[in-house]
């Protein structure tokens, strides 16, 4: 990223910005199947992965013959940065009835408000792209319904899981490691009496992410619990009743080096405080932040959605 010029580096509270980088909400869990990556620039090109690790090469090589090469990932299709914004507002008036109270910083409240906002709006973002059938390869997709469903006790979750990740491994050389199940889902697997007699023998009565992981030969499950509202009030799951498996990168994430499901790609320096300053037709302070950002999906053979789970 450009360096950033003394004029533009003033509009920036450094303090500000700290405690919105800082601040998640448990509830959100797109980047399980979204790690963030910070890019240098607005724009670019997806870095995505085929097939290229499992094709079965001749390695043998003549004395003075030429050396196959072998090229891993490519540049596929552009992304572009999109940019969210919200600005929290503090009366003044508000300001001065929480300098009274010792402990109350009502600045460091707004900020985290606003970032819990442009979060919920990102976790939104991350939701339709994973649960959009058009993204992954037809044969990635398992749509239930009926008898089929989570919900009836005459399903099969775990053979569900077992089937996709099969698909999966057949497709990249790796099984999924991670699991975003909809809060509606994991009602449903909480009292499925297949899972039940599963784990009956652990010394465990209640159903938990982790036994699910444990369960399903997964590194990780989440589930995705975030709703949102309309202007009217009437609330939504985020994340439907759907669920999706995938192969994600978890831990470093300097080389992208393996063909993971999918990205967030953030402007470097992220999201960002401006300065705050007073609207004084408003009587208040104002506290912008901004983030910019794309989720992507660079390797769609690394995921499996299941929908109408529940």
């Amino acid at each position: 990223m450009p360096q950033m010029t003394p004029q533009q580096a003033r509009v920036i509270d450094p303090v500000l910005t700290n405690i919105a980088r800082g601040y998640k909400q448990p509830d959100l869990v797109a980047e399980a199947l979204f790690p963030v990556v910070p890019v240098p620039a607005r724009g670019g090109q997806v870095i995505e992965f085929g097939r290229e690790d499992f094709v079965l090469r001749n390695t043998r090589r003549a004395p003075g013959a030429a050396t196959e090469r072998v090229q891993y990932g490519y540049l596929g299709k552009h992304f572009a940065l999109e940019q969210y914004s919200l600005e929290g507002q503090v009366p003044f008036e508000l300001l001065q009835d929480a300098n009274r109270v010792p402990g109350v910083d009502l600045a460091r409240v707004a900020v985290a408000k606003t970032m819990a906002s442009i979060l919920l709006s990102a976790e939104h973002q991350a939701a339709q792209l994973a649960r959009d059938p058009a993204q992954y390869p037809a044969t990635h997709v398992l749509t239930l319904a009926g008898t089929a469903r989570w919900v009836d006790p005459a399903s099969d979750p775990s053979a569900d899981i077992e089937n996709a990740k099969e698909v999966v491994r057949a497709a990249i050389g790796r099984r999924p490691n991670v699991a975003l199940v909809s809060a509606r889902a994991f009602r449903a697997l909480k009292t499925h009496p297949k899972i039940l007699d599963r784990i009956k023998f652990t010394g465990r009565d209640a159903v938990t992410e982790d036994i699910l992981a444990t369960l399903w030969g997964l590194a990780r499950v989440v589930v995705g619990d975030a709703v949102v509202a309309d202007a009217q009030g009437n609330t939504q799951d985020v994340w439907g009743g759907d669920v999706i498996l995938a192969y994600t990168e978890l831990g470093s994430l300097a080389d992208m080096g393996l063909p993971s499901f999918g990205y967030t790609y953030r402007l470097r320096g992220y999201p960002i405080v401006e300065r705050p300053y007073q609207d004084r037709r408003a009587k208040s302070w104002i506290y912008p932040v901004t983030d910019e950002r794309a989720p992507v999906i660079a390797g769609a053979d690394a995921g499996f959605l299941i929908q109408n789970a529940a």
